[in-house]
């Protein structure tokens, strides 16, 4: 059946939209990626060309001149056993609150739900002082404690929407086989909620793995710096080499944009069955 006109009309709005926030979004990545291969200088004159020359000694200043292996390691590190730790607690908490009725548990909902409308960095100071009585302060796992503090609020409301959705008939049946709770959890609604895992991880693991803030003041030892904060080595006061800058970020936009792409699928069917649903 044809497409009415005023619905062709609607469509082709629509995909003019989505182009255009497309080359919007996009733009600034291939200009950061084509300065990766320029000169400060070159840069300053020629911004959104072309480089004149592909050179690849911007990156490899990046390799000689940082730690720039440690730092992925550190970040790669952080960033995953935060994702883990968010993964594991906001699937229990989301499952207890969503699939059990007990009194208490909208106000335990609302208690994580207001995590996401106080920032973190809010308590920087009283965080700073507790971390630094636990002897946490300078080490990878003070802020594994805090990414996964910060993750934690989204994660369940993102899981708890999605178990809700769920017909209660699969645990009823479950129950009536004799699987134990825990069972059920692990076999029937962690598979069923791997796309809004697969959300999940990717909505906690971008800010981690950009983070910036937490690493400097949480951070003094070298040997424990993460990607951005290791990078910050080439702004200076009064001179920035945005050339071998680029470069970084570029390199460390990889790994994240790797993983993206390979749950993409994953990610793009949670959207799709949640909109559905």
């Amino acid at each position: 059946m044809a497409i009415p006109a005023p619905g062709r009309a609607r469509t082709g709005l629509i995909q003019a939209l989505l182009v255009a926030n497309s080359v919007v979004m996009l733009y600034p990545i291939a200009v950061m990626f084509l300065s990766a291969f320029k000169s400060t200088a070159e840069i300053y004159s020629t911004p959104f060309a072309l480089p004149q020359a592909w050179s690849f000694a911007n990156l490899e200043q990046v390799w000689s001149e940082t730690r720039f292996a440690r730092y992925l390691a550190n970040s790669a590190l952080v960033t995953a056993a935060s994702v883990a730790l968010i993964l594991v607690f906001g699937t229990m908490a989301a499952h207890a609150i969503a699939r059990y009725a007990f009194r208490g548990g909208e106000l335990v909902y609302m208690f994580f739900l207001a995590g996401l409308m106080v920032p973190l960095k809010l308590a920087i100071i009283p965080l700073f002082i507790q971390l630094k009585d636990l002897g946490l302060i300078d080490s990878r796992a003070g802020l594994v404690l805090v990414y996964t503090a910060m993750g934690l609020p989204a994660a369940v409301f993102i899981l708890t929407g999605f178990l809700r959705t769920l017909p209660g008939e699969l645990e009823q049946s479950a129950r009536i086989d004799g699987a134990s709770e825990a069972r059920i959890l692990w076999s029937i609604m962690l598979p069923l909620t791997r796309p809004a895992l697969v959300i999940t991880a990717i909505h906690a693991a971008v800010p981690i793995w950009n983070d910036f803030f937490f690493p400097l003041v949480f951070i003094q030892s070298d040997d424990y710096k993460t990607l951005p904060q290791g990078l910050s080595v080439f702004m200076g006061e009064f001179h920035t080499d945005w050339g071998v800058l680029f470069a970084g970020l570029a390199l460390a936009s990889l790994p994240i944009t790797i993983l993206y792409v390979a749950l993409s699928r994953q990610f793009i069917a949670g959207l799709t069955q949640g909109a559905v649903k």
